[in-house]
This record gives structure tokens, C-alpha cells and sequence, in this order.
């Protein structure tokens, strides 16, 4: 039993090749908008986009927590260093 209510706005044209679909099925308009949604949501996914990705993924976890510098005690020391250049920039 369908008891959800979704609500979204179309274009005219939209509308107009929904409310024509459903004739032709001889079937309501929610109905056609039940079997296009079921159809798109149950495609299969393209696999081409998963490669990508993954891809961009990997690409991106190679940096997770990185900060690129010579200096490892750069975290501890982070809060000097930033008083540190700040008393240089105002004394300019």
C-alpha cells in the first residue's frame, strides 16, 4: 500500500510528456512516475564512473593527513611558529 507523498516541480514540457505517456499506457501519471524511478534507480551502475572513483580515491588518500615540509616537529611546534611569523609581519 503506498502511503509516502513526494512532491517535486517539471517543466512544462515534462508534464506534458508524462500526462501524454500515461494515456498512451492507459494508467495514471504516478504510475509512469513509479516505473521511471524503479528503471533509473535499478539500472546498472556504470562502471566507467567506478573506475574513476576509485582513481580519484586512491589519488586522494595518498595525501590523508600529509603535510608536505622537512620539518617533522613542524605539529609541535605549530603554535611558536605562528606567533612567530605574525610578530615579523607587524613589525613591517
Amino acid at each position: 500500500m503506498k502511503t509516502e507523498v513526494y512532491s517535486w516541480r517539471v517543466s512544462s514540457e515534462l508534464k506534458s510528456d508524462l500526462e501524454r505517456e500515461a494515456r498512451l499506457r492507459h494508467a495514471p501519471v504516478s504510475a509512469v512516475l513509479e516505473e521511471a524511478v524503479r528503471t533509473w534507480l535499478n539500472r546498472p551502475s556504470d562502471p566507467d564512473n567506478e573506475v574513476e572513483q576509485r582513481r580519484l580515491h586512491r589519488a586522494a588518500a595518498e595525501s590523508f593527513g600529509t603535510i608536505a615540509g622537512n620539518d617533522k616537529s613542524r605539529s609541535e611546534n605549530a603554535g611558536r611558529l605562528v606567533r612567530e611569523r605574525l610578530r615579523r609581519r607587524n613589525v613591517r
